[in-house]
């Protein structure tokens, strides 16, 4: 049923998808992050993207988190580089892999990596989704698959309002907030 939902909605918005934009891959987000479970970890971060020519980009990203009721803080980075394939005028089919590192106050840093390979493309003329499904190792970090949403409602060209979840081991990561697309 669920599924039936959201094709009928897919295909609903796709006369509009004809009057968006392009897709851009150079941008600056930051805003609030959180971490579902107990107890209560949350914080904020900043990522970015910058095109490297038309079918490559790098990206990254920094999240600091504060674990409710301790002295625990995490500072989490990651960088990488990503591929976009042109689907059509408005979606692109991206993989991507990058470097991640979490630093635990009070701990050893965990090493790793991720990959992830998923759709982008604009949904209406304002509405920009996205779905990924990846995948994360490393020395210090289990190896686990995850799943990635999120969209973006575009106020104008250059701003916009950003909206991303991570299903991974029965936990769930949300982030929010503004987006600048240059």
């Amino acid at each position: 049923m669920k599924r039936t939902l959201l094709a009928l909605a897919l295909t609903a918005a796709l006369p509009f998808a004809a009057q968006a934009s392009e897709l851009s891959y150079n941008y600056i987000e930051g805003g609030y992050s959180r971490v579902s479970g107990s107890p209560k970890v949350d914080g904020w971060g900043l990522k970015g993207s910058v095109a490297l020519g038309s079918n490559f980009h790098a990206f990254g990203g920094y999240t600091q988190y504060d674990v409710s009721r301790s002295n625990i803080d995490i500072d989490y980075w990651n960088l990488g580089v990503g591929y976009n394939h042109s689907l059509g005028q408005n979606a692109d089919l991206v993989a991507r892999v990058a470097y991640q590192r979490a630093k635990v106050s009070g701990f050893s840093s965990l090493d790793g990596w991720f990959t992830e390979v998923g759709v982008r493309g604009m949904l209406a003329p304002n509405f920009e989704g996205y779905i990924f499904a990846g995948y994360e190792n490393g020395d210090d970090i289990d190896s686990e698959f995850y799943g990635r949403v999120g969209a973006q409602y575009k106020f104008t060209r250059n701003f916009g309002l950003v909206a991303d979840v991570k299903f991974v081991d029965g936990d769930q990561e949300y982030f929010i907030g503004p987006r600048i697309s240059f």
